[in-house]
């Protein structure tokens, strides 16, 4: 079966999210009992889901993705993205993490399964102000 026009939903979600439409989008695009891991969260349901996207919009500002790439074979996908924001509490500069998901669609087009890779330590860690200097420390330490 072809996933494309699901994945164009996927991407345009992410693409425009906004904290007012969050849970009727995810309880839309994602099956109930979706899975779903990233460097801070594991989770099962489209309620916790809707949870780890409502504490982005606690801790950050501005928060936009941009999905950079697109592959798609079967029911299962990977994106390449930017995610673009502010820190709230630390400095304002514009941030941006980078990184990729592997998705993969059940019999009805839902997403059942959302993973994201990216490297909590570089695009986050190193960012922010005391534990920054110390992670990039560490970095040319273990780089002599």
């Amino acid at each position: 079966m072809n996933r494309a026009p699901e994945l164009a939903r996927l991407v345009r979600f992410y693409e425009g999210i906004e904290r007012a439409s969050l849970r009727a989008q995810i309880e839309r695009i994602y099956a109930p009992d979706a899975q779903f891991k990233d460097p801070f969260n594991e989770v099962c349901g489209a309620g916790p889901i809707v949870a780890i996207f409502e504490h982005m919009f606690e801790q950050v500002a501005q928060p936009r993705f941009v999905v950079t790439s697109t592959v798609l074979q079967g029911d299962e996908a990977f994106l390449t993205w930017e995610f673009l924001f502010r820190m709230k509490r630390f400095s304002t500069a514009p941030q941006c993490i980078r990184g990729a998901t592997r998705i993969r669609f059940d019999a009805s087009g839902a997403v059942m399964m959302h993973r994201d890779y990216w490297d909590a330590a570089e695009e986050l860690y190193e960012k922010l102000p005391i534990l920054g200097s110390v992670m990039r420390w560490l970095k040319r330490a273990a780089n002599k």
